[in-house]
């Protein structure tokens, strides 16, 4: 049932590319475990071994505050339609602030985004697939707008204000990185 790769394959590509949601998992040795949910069009396979995904402003900021100290993190996409499978990408990753020189270059990957935060790149060392036969079928309807007009009305300031008063500490009081780099 699964296998394991050391890349992403062609196929795989395909299938992450149709997929509308996909799910990160990180953690630090002490901290409780976080699985977000993703969408909005934001990843994009780079190489056999390289993801980056659109972080967009949040209530949290879990995943940054994570990688400051244990950079592990797995993604995970599950198909809802089709064929059952499930696919895990496992690696190291690092965040990618707007003040960071790599931010306009990949930046660039992603239709524009008014609450874009950072850039989550993952390099990955394994990728898993498993059955999937226990995931039901979904159908899928449209993106939901309220995040992106919820940005547009903050405004950039607003944004980033926001950034300074919420998005500083995880859950579990670790710094996300995101006062050095406002």
């Amino acid at each position: 049932m699964g296998k394991q790769y050391t890349e992403i394959t062609e196929p795989l590509k395909e299938f992450i590319a149709r997929q509308k949601i996909f799910f990160v998992g990180t953690a630090t040795d002490s901290s409780r475990v976080n699985i977000s949910p993703k969408g909005m069009d934001s990843l994009r396979v780079l190489d056999a071994n390289r993801v980056i995904w659109l972080n967009v402003t949040g209530s949290g900021n879990e995943t940054a505050a994570h990688l400051q100290t244990h950079p592990r993190m797995t993604v995970m996409f599950a198909a809802f339609e089709g064929a059952p499978m499930i696919l895990r990408l496992y690696g190291s990753a690092k965040a990618i602030h707007q003040s960071d020189v790599q931010w306009r270059e990949l930046y660039g990957n992603f239709p524009p985004n008014p609450g874009a935060r950072q850039i989550f790149e993952l390099q990955v060392d394994l990728v898993q697939t498993s059955c999937g036969m226990a995931v039901p079928f979904f159908d899928y309807v449209e993106e939901r707008e309220q995040l992106n007009q919820w940005a547009v009305k903050k405004g950039d300031e607003g944004i980033r204000e926001y950034w300074r008063d919420r998005n500083q500490v995880s859950l579990d009081g670790v710094s996300t990185g995101m006062a050095d780099k406002l």
